[in-house]
This record gives C-alpha cells, sequence and structure tokens, in this order.
C-alpha cells in the first residue's frame, strides 16, 4: 500500500497540489482523475520521486520517500514499475529487446533466463508474434502491451501508469484497461493509474482519487460514482467537460 499524507507542492507562482491525503491499495486499480492541470502529474512525480514535494509524507508500505537516502531510493525505485504515456520505446530495437532492456540493465539471471521471462511477459500480453518488430512496425495499442511487459520485467511492488489510453480508440482502450486490472489482481501489485477516461473509471476503478484545481475533492470506487447521488456524477463529468 502507499500512503500520501498531507501533501503540498508549491512552485514560486502557484500551490499545485493543497494538503492532498489518500491510499492506494494493493491489489487494486487506483485511480487518479482530473482534468488537465488539475496536479494529478505533480502528485504522480512526486510518489515516484521525480519532484520533491513542498511538505507532506509519501509512505511505501510504511517507508516515507520523502525522508529517504539516495541508496534507499534507489532501493525503492527497483521496485517500482511505469507505463509512460507515449509508451517510450526504444525506436532501435526490438519489442523483445525493449523488454529486455531493464533486465539487462539490473538483473542478476542469466542472458537465457532473461529472455525465457521476457518471452513470457510478452506471451502474456498477446505480443510474442511480434517479438521480433520493431515499435514503428506495430500499432498503438501494441506499443502499449509492449510498454506493460517492460514495466513488468523486474517484478515490481507498485506499478504507475501514465495515461495509458491517450491516443488510443475505444476498444484498445478497454484492452489496456483489462489487461492492466488483470496483470495487477493476478500479481497483487499496487497500481496507480492517472487518468481522465470516465470509461476507465467506471470499468476499472477499485478505488478513486478526484483532484480539482490541486485538491481532493472526493475518495471512492467506480460503484459509488454509477450508484452514488446523481450530483456526485454530474459534478464529476462536467468538472472533467463529458
Amino acid at each position: 500500500m502507499i500512503e500520501v499524507k498531507n501533501l503540498i507542492k508549491s512552485f514560486p507562482d502557484k500551490d499545485v497540489l493543497k494538503n492532498i491525503s489518500a491510499k492506494f491499495e494493493t491489489a487494486k486499480a487506483n485511480l487518479i482523475i482530473g482534468r488537465s492541470g488539475a496536479g494529478k502529474t505533480v502528485l504522480l512525480k512526486c510518489m515516484i520521486g521525480l519532484m520533491q514535494p513542498t511538505s507532506g509524507s509519501i509512505l511505501y508500505d510504511g517507508r516515507d520517500l520523502t525522508k529517504m537516502s539516495k541508496h534507499e531510493l534507489l532501493q525503492l525505485r527497483s521496485e517500482l514499475g511505469m507505463l509512460f504515456q507515449g509508451s517510450a520505446l526504444f525506436d532501435s530495437m526490438s519489442v523483445l529487446e525493449n523488454v529486455l532492456f531493464p533486465m539487462d540493465m539490473f538483473s542478476n539471471a542469466s542472458k537465457a533466463e532473461r529472455i525465457d521471462k521476457a518471452e513470457g511477459l510478452l506471451e502474456r500480453v498477446g505480443l510474442i508474434d511480434a517479438k521480433k518488430k520493431f515499435p514503428s512496425e506495430i500499432s498503438g495499442g501494441m506499443m502499449k502491451r509492449a510498454a506493460i511487459a517492460r514495466a513488468l520485467a523486474l517484478d515490481p511492488k507498485y506499478l504507475f501508469c501514465d495515461e495509458p489510453n491517450s491516443g488510443l480508440d475505444p476498444k484498445t482502450s478497454l484492452t489496456i484497461d483489462e489487461l492492466i486490472y488483470g496483470l495487477t489482481k493476478e500479481l497483487g501489485i499496487t497500481t496507480v493509474i492517472n487518468t481522465h477516461d470516465m470509461n476507465s473509471v467506471r470499468n476499472i476503478g477499485d478505488h478513486i482519487i478526484f483532484i480539482r484545481k490541486g485538491i481532493k475533492e472526493w475518495e471512492g470506487t467506480n460503484k459509488e460514482i454509477s450508484e452514488g447521488p446523481e450530483t456526485l456524477q454530474h459534478f464529476i463529468n462536467a468538472t472533467l467537460n463529458l
């Protein structure tokens, strides 16, 4: 579990995060939702150590990221998997080589073991037949699946996904949602997803943090949104411009 306590992030001209407290639960799809500029990307960057919060705590199973030494932070980062908005695959590497990359860098396993694991991950995301292809030769949805396989290469305890459905059509978006959700349950990891896609909220939102203008406006589940007061649904939809 990840717990954020009284998190504040200020820049010289603006307070972006305003005293946010929230829990991100293990083996659940935890969604951070809000319109562009709401502060959700800054929150995600603080949570993975790319930004230093002005004040507050970020606890990984009780370990406070904001108080970690460089060595401790390096250890924590080895437990994080990251799915970037644009997939961030290396154009000069095949799909298989992209998945192998983090293992080649950080794993002590033999080459044969690394290849076996990478192929197993590609099998799990439905890309084994595309392992020799390059990113330019596959679709956007396939690139996302390859990036998911790479994010899981080092067996992370925590998986962060930044706008995983960006640029995808509704059918492919649903496939990516279902894949991330299935892997979250299967592997028992803490998954945090940054999104403004209400279809993702409805389909896989085990736990949802709704941010508006740097303030946590609401926290709950997709069931509570769909079955809750009509005013709640209208408020969230209106804020996201839906």
